[in-house]
């Protein structure tokens, strides 16, 4: 089984981006986007006007977390060869019951891709805004970075 990453959250988080599961790139640099096609940091930076896709990764999270921006993944472990979301199997959810402990002020969940947003029916039941956002994965080529953001903007609404 592959584990994935604790959240990287704040007692002020008010807004978490879940993914689906580190890949491949990820996991070897324990890092959450670590492969380098993928474009969330630059997605998120430019939303955010900050130049994260630039700065040392706990730089970026200590930026995002400024923002109240938490990061995360829908899934704790799975079994998957390479990174494609349609090779996991055997799939562990994470403990989501703990995001009150850890972000009390949470209060809208984006999922980044579609993988992901099958759990958005979960985390609106408990409570929480939810917003559907196109994945930042280089294996989603369909839209390009600049109708992405369209959309990726609405993290911030």
């Amino acid at each position: 089984m592959l584990q994935g990453f604790p959240p990287v959250v704040a007692a002020d988080t008010h807004t978490l981006i879940l993914g689906s599961f580190p890949g491949e790139a990820s996991l070897a640099a324990t890092q959450y986007y670590a492969h380098p096609r993928n474009q969330f940091w630059r997605l998120l930076g430019t939303v955010l006007e900050e130049p994260l896709a630039e700065l040392a990764y706990e730089e970026r999270l200590r930026r995002v977390l400024a923002h109240g921006i938490g990061v995360w993944d829908v899934l704790a472990a799975c079994h998957r060869e390479g990174s494609l979301d349609a090779a996991i199997r055997n799939a562990l959810p994470n403990d989501f019951a703990s995001l009150r402990e850890h972000a009390p002020l949470l209060k809208k969940v984006c999922f980044n891709g579609k993988t992901a947003g099958r759990f958005a029916p979960v985390i609106g039941a408990a409570g929480y805004a939810t917003v559907m956002l196109p994945s930042s994965s280089p294996a989603n080529a369909m839209l390009s970075f600049d109708q992405k953001l369209r959309l990726w903007r609405d993290i911030l609404t």
